[in-house]
């Protein structure tokens, strides 16, 4: 599948590691085609690839490169496929940075794809092919990889692309199944939850090729995506409960998976660090757009939930060719996945959007602001009168 060589020997060592850890145009697809009988068309189903993967032919496919961009950003996209399957050039680089996790003096030494915590959003569509070139910084310490939920194989694609400082890997994998799905670093043992409890994750959107649908078939677009990753930290203390520093990546390695056995984050966070998506970072949108939110949580359950809104469509285990739940006020995901959901907005306004674990969202940190523009619609709701003495 990828042009490279695996020495046997080497793929049985990396299982044995991890395995030893001590832990468009038509609707829905379809394609109305004419009956050679007297009564009219007969429905049958399309291949929801594009190409049946036995018929490709890689060198004919057309390459287009995808650039990455800074959550909560994603890249520019189609939302319904144009033309068939393609391959997705992607380059990321991790890089071991220190960063502040709060305003408290909390710190973590993070281990980013392309410095962002979460990493990047890759976008495609089911049937297309993901190039990634994968690069680690001369500067890091750590070797790392990526274990992509989307991939089909070789752990993800972790056994084809565990690297040393200075060092980059190419791999390519085809996108078999449509919806939103985690990636993240597994170099097999403690370094699997270590890594990923240090923002070494993230997520990308496979779309249908005919677009996102509702349970009807109907089509459903958005005007924008929003994209928050969770992150749980389990930042170790001294004896008089304050944060400990350290001055290099791999310093706090020991401290860190004590911190972990205890299964007490220290901070929940949104996109990397408490208040990265609020106040004069918040989003910003307006009365009448359709957002998407992609959600991801590499490693523990979540309950998104927006406060003043709903979950018009929501995807909730990520699979986009299941039909959507609808008007949901607050949803679920599970460790080690991604989901999705469509909201309108109808009202201006701040609106905050949390993990409905209120411990988590208040005093963690898993809230995202989202600043509304727009007529305010008293028929929707209006105070009819103001607070007074009674």
């Amino acid at each position: 599948m990828l042009g490279i060589e695996k020495p046997q020997s080497l793929t049985l060592n990396r299982r044995a590691v991890l395995g030893g850890a001590a832990i468009g145009t038509t609707a829905m697809g379809l394609t109305l085609i004419q009956s050679s009988g007297p009564a009219a068309a007969e429905t049958v189903a399309a291949d929801p690839l594009g190409t049946p993967t036995a018929k490709v032919d890689l060198t004919a496919l057309p390459r287009v490169k995808q650039v990455m961009v800074a959550p909560p950003m994603v890249p520019a996209h189609d939302q319904v496929a144009v033309g068939g399957p393609k391959i997705v050039e992607v380059e990321m680089t991790i890089k071991e940075k220190k960063i502040d996790v709060d305003d408290e003096g909390g710190t973590i030494w993070v281990f980013a794809y392309d410095g962002f915590v979460p990493g990047p959003m890759i976008v495609a569509h089911q049937g297309d092919y993901v190039e990634l070139t994968l690069k680690s910084d001369p500067g890091n310490v750590l070797e790392h990889n990526i274990d992509f939920h989307a991939a089909t194989g070789a752990l993800g694609g972790g056994e084809l692309t565990l690297i040393q400082p200075g060092e980059k890997v190419v791999i390519r994998f085809r996108l078999l199944k449509a919806g939103v799905f985690a990636y993240h670093c597994a170099p097999g043992g403690e370094m699997i939850p270590y890594h990923v409890c240090h923002g070494m994750n993230g997520a990308i959107m496979v779309l249908p090729r005919q677009g996102l649908k509702d349970g009807a078939g109907k089509a459903l677009v958005y005007d924008k995506v929003f994209y928050i990753g969770e992150q749980d930290y389990y930042l170790p203390r001294d004896a008089e409960g304050n944060f400990l520093s350290y001055e290099g990546a791999m310093d706090d390695y020991g401290d860190s998976l004590d911190a972990m056995r205890k299964l007490i984050p220290t901070h929940v966070v949104f996109n990397g660090a408490k208040g990265s998506l609020t106040g004069d970072k918040a989003l910003t949108a307006k009365v009448g757009e359709r957002v998407l939110f992609v959600h991801s949580q590499a490693n523990r359950d979540t309950r998104p939930h927006l406060i003043g809104g709903h979950g018009d469509y929501v995807w909730e285990t990520g699979g986009f060719n299941d039909a959507p739940a609808t008007d949901l006020e607050t949803w679920f995901i599970r460790g080690g996945s991604a989901g999705a959901m469509l909201y309108e907005f109808r009202q201006p306004g701040l609106y905050a959007y949390v993990n409905h674990n209120l411990i988590e969202a208040i005093l963690l940190g898993a809230v995202a602001h989202v600043q509304v523009e727009g007529t305010w619609d008293n028929l929707v709701m209006e105070q009819i009168t103001p607070p007074t003495v009674m």
